[in-house]
């Protein structure tokens, strides 16, 4: 660079969207309040301990011992422009997270446990929305009400045709993630649940 000309302003790195988990973050992550917590930042934005603990019934001691170990492990950060007072504000790191295969067939049986426990407990988080949403729906006008979908279907396909059509249903759900910023006072926050799995025949 000569004397003459002026350094680029650096770009401010960006964070990946979704944190791809391994087996130290995996075992991080999996206890039943840490994944609530996480889901709870992700779902409605940052908050202290203790509004976390209100909101979760639980307390502000259990809630910020466990918010400092997710963000030991980066899942959650410093929110310092929510910061009122000297109470800690806290936001997610990521949007979302994505779940390797390898996990499951990993030789330690700690991280295998860690597998479980997370899988049951996100299982758990979506039966509890979905009961939510039953029991709420009739609050929300129809338009939001007859545009919800509840529905299951039965398919016989290989382990590349169930993979593909993961793939694609996933790619056409992300297609959507950005148009809220067209009409955002016409939005609502919308939870959508992916289960496909095999089943054996009788």
């Amino acid at each position: 660079m000569t004397e003459h000309e002026e350094a680029e302003p650096e770009t401010p790195r960006q964070e990946p969207r979704e944190r791809s988990l391994d087996a130290r973050s995996l075992r991080g992550l999996a206890h039943p309040l840490r994944i609530r917590l996480l889901a709870a930042l992700r779902h409605d934005g940052p908050a202290t301990a203790s509004q976390l603990g209100e909101r979760l019934g639980e307390s502000s001691g259990a809630t910020s011992y466990h918010l400092r170990q997710l963000a030991a492990h980066g899942f959650v950060e410093d929110a310092p422009e929510h910061g009122k007072g000297r109470e800690r504000w806290w936001r997610a790191a990521h949007e979302g997270t994505t779940f390797t295969e390898e996990l499951h067939r990993d030789p330690d049986p700690e991280v295998r446990g860690a597998v479980d426990l997370f899988m049951h407990e996100i299982a758990t988080i979506h039966t509890q929305e979905l009961s939510t949403w039953l029991g709420t729906a009739n609050e929300w006008p129809e338009e939001w009400s007859t545009s919800s979908d509840m529905s299951d279907f039965t398919l016989r396909l290989t382990a590349a045709q169930l993979r593909e059509l993961n793939d694609k249903t996933h790619e056409l759900i992300e297609s959507y993630r950005d148009l809220a910023q067209a009409n955002p006072e016409d939005t609502a926050q919308v939870r959508v649940h992916l289960h496909a799995f095999p089943r054996k025949s009788h």
